[in-house]
């Protein structure tokens, strides 16, 4: 039998965004549900040791992170659902969405914290990822100091990487299946300029070498002319082919750029519908770290705080330029 859960926030998603909004939408009173999805969590909970989350001493694992701030949501009044959104509704208000359950969730306001999930190759042993495999420099660079790592793609994120990693790194080849670079000119000036970086030209990463015991050892490479492989070995591997935003349910129902990211006002996680809020790598494709989601996750909390107390009449118009009243107040 399906159920109405009713509420004035939902927020689809639980990641760092989403359990972040539902902490500070709780303290507010806002009795805000989160549908959880697929992955509860995101995607910290398939990342082994975390060094850059502040307030952390020593290097933390992913899962458990995320563990803390669902319990912490859950502390302050939130509702976790296990359910998957495959329906929404926002040309009328209140919003509503449908669960794979069955159940509907009808509320005033909803964050959108769906995330985006990086894109593989498809040939990367489930074993390795986390052991020498990732999809983030920024999130596991630091792992591979003074040791030469691999990174796979042509397009400006992968030579962001290789920058990126040139910091760290001994040494850094870049591996590109065609002989020309899809990246912007400048950055590749930067690219060839850098002499702790090599590029293999006309390439494609065959297999991935190691163990669960050693992790990862070394790349097979298929030249794709002539046929021929080789091996490279590197202690890490950085795919950097590209993110997919989880954001099909809402095309042509928000504003979406070229890359399926939703777009938000700017200094805002406000979207082209009054009253829906995105946070998190669902709206942000520059730095896709946790720390920025969880901050997102609160920025629209706040303004979803904003626009009830506006929409309600609760506050002068003066008010409404500042930080929700009823926010500041939960710091207090």
């Amino acid at each position: 039998m399906s159920n109405i859960h009713q509420s004035k926030i939902l927020i689809i998603g639980s990641g760092p965004a989403g359990y972040t909004a539902a902490i500070y939408a709780s303290r507010a009173n806002l009795e805000p549900i989160i549908v959880q999805g697929l992955q509860p969590g995101g995607q910290l909970t398939i990342t082994t040791e975390v060094e850059n989350f502040s307030g952390h001493s020593q290097p933390i694992m992913g899962p458990w992170l995320m563990e803390q701030m669902q319990k912490q949501a859950e502390n302050v009044g939130a509702r976790l659902i296990y359910d998957v959104i495959t329906e929404v509704d926002l040309a009328t208000q209140p919003f509503r969405a449908k669960g794979d359950s069955g159940d509907e969730y009808v509320a005033d306001t909803l964050i959108i914290c769906t995330g985006a999930q990086a894109r593989w190759l498809g040939n990367e042993p489930e074993y390795l990822q986390g052991r020498g495999i990732s999809g983030c420099a920024t999130c596991d660079g630091a792992f591979f100091r003074n040791q030469h790592v691999a990174v796979i793609g042509g397009g400006n994120t992968a030579v962001e990487e290789a920058l990126y990693l040139s910091n760290l790194a001994s040494k850094v080849t870049l591996i590109h299946r065609r002989n020309l670079l899809r990246s912007e000119k400048i950055l590749q000036d930067r690219l060839f300029r850098n002499p702790k970086i090599e590029v293999i030209w006309n390439h494609r990463v065959n297999a991935f070498l190691g163990s669960a015991d050693t992790g990862l050892t070394g790349l097979r490479l298929l030249d794709v002319e002539s046929g021929a492989t080789r091996e490279l070995e590197v202690a890490g591997a950085f795919i950097a082919i590209g993110h997919d935003p989880a954001t099909t349910l809402f095309r042509g129902k928000l504003t979406l750029d070229e890359d399926g990211y939703i777009v938000t006002k700017p200094d805002s996680t406000a979207t082209s519908v009054p009253g829906v809020f995105a946070a998190g790598d669902v709206k942000d494709k520059v730095f896709r770290q946790a720390i920025t989601a969880a901050g997102m996750g609160c920025m629209a909390a706040l303004e979803a705080e904003k626009w009830l107390t506006a929409r309600e009449g609760k506050s002068d118009p003066a008010a409404l330029d500042g930080a929700p009243s009823q926010m500041i107040g939960a710091w207090e």
